[in-house]
């Protein structure tokens, strides 16, 4: 009998090993089962790296523009993040984001694939301008058209070719023209699923906007990505400070979704970004030599001096007072105003408040 039993036990827990062998061994293969990514008719397998070169019009001397999309795929599977920048041509210090993303090995995912787009608005970013040679402002023009004009072109071909494959994704942006803005996260008010990614990425300042008509941001939320908008610093210009709150804010993106390459670490912040419900922008009431006196992302009170404008004779000096407290989000640096030029932009409502 005691043979008997013995053997019983020794042959259960045979069975149990195999069970538990062939538990392991299936869930490694869901893991790893990653089916190709295919992109342009490209086929990126799991654990590739590919770089692919989007192809949609040329110069008007014949000469071939290449929009190049890098993709790093892990061997384990995981959502598909989408990193792009440059949409206006002119807001380098996004191409230059997502350069270190790629510098830094950050784009290489612990599992999942990551997409990155440095420059999407190639044509803007050779001619040092926010639009398309049409004149067109490619984030108006979504979801575009294959027969429409050159910006709508592109905008149709981003959507059909890259979108269907991304699960989240942040596009990195800067004032227009001197204007310059603290580092700052957009999204639309009342989803939940974004502001929990907003509290990961944890950016100086989060700001409700609404989806605006014909813009990336809105034909991706209509697609289904979760997306979160960057906005740091100013077009022709790239700053250190911005580029490192969106470093490290991508970072803690990424380890939330598990996908941070282990190499690296996701350091975390312990002021918590503050969230923006209102603001408004202070308009110059006089056009002179502008003199900003007030640091981008600080807290002013009502009466506070922000400035000054002065004629270039020394004879007049205007001062510009806070008409009421707030943080400063946006400060123009142009050396040069006029009359109705927005000048500052001050938050009016925060959350909760």
């Amino acid at each position: 009998m005691r043979l008997h039993s013995k053997f019983l036990k020794f042959l259960k827990s045979v069975f149990l090993n195999e069970i538990c062998f062939v538990f392991l061994t299936l869930k490694i293969l869901k893991m790893t089962a990653l089916k190709p990514l295919v992109i342009l008719k490209e086929t990126i397998l799991a654990g590739e790296s590919k770089t692919i070169n989007m192809e949609i019009a040329k110069l008007h001397t014949m000469t071939k523009l290449k929009i190049p999309i890098i993709v790093e795929r892990s061997k384990l599977d995981g959502p598909t993040v989408l990193f792009t920048a440059c949409l206006h041509g002119d807001e380098i210090n996004g191409t230059e984001i997502v350069r270190q993303l790629i510098v830094q090995k950050i784009n290489k995912p612990k599992r999942g694939t990551i997409i990155c787009i440095p420059i999407i608005n190639i044509f803007g970013f050779i001619n040092k301008t926010r639009e398309f040679p049409d004149g067109r402002d490619l984030n108006r023009v979504f979801p575009g058209s294959k027969t429409g004009s050159l910006a709508s072109r592109f905008a149709y071909y981003i959507l059909k070719d890259i979108i269907p494959h991304v699960d989240y994704a942040i596009d990195f942006h800067a004032g227009g023209a001197s204007r310059f803005n603290a580092p700052q996260i957009r999204i639309v008010p009342e989803n939940k699923e974004l502001k929990k990614l907003s509290d990961v990425f944890n950016a100086p300042f989060t700001l409700y906007s609404k989806n605006i008509s014909g813009s990336f941001r809105n034909s991706c939320d209509k697609l289904g990505v979760k997306m979160l908008l960057f906005e740091g610093g100013k077009s022709l210009d790239i700053n250190d400070a911005v580029t490192k709150e969106a470093i490290e804010g991508t970072k803690r993106f990424l380890a939330h979704l598990d996908m941070l390459n282990p190499t690296k670490k996701a350091i975390l912040n312990e002021n918590k970004t503050i969230y923006i419900e209102k603001s408004n922008w202070i308009r110059a009431k006089h056009s002179g030599m502008f003199h900003g006196l007030t640091a981008i992302g600080s807290f002013v009170k009502k009466g506070d001096l922000l400035a000054t404008i002065s004629d270039p004779y020394g004879k007049v000096e205007h001062k510009v007072k806070a008409p009421h407290a707030g943080f400063i989000i946006n400060v123009n640096d142009a050396p040069i105003i006029y009359q109705g030029d927005a000048i500052f932009h001050v938050s009016t409502q925060l959350e909760n408040e």
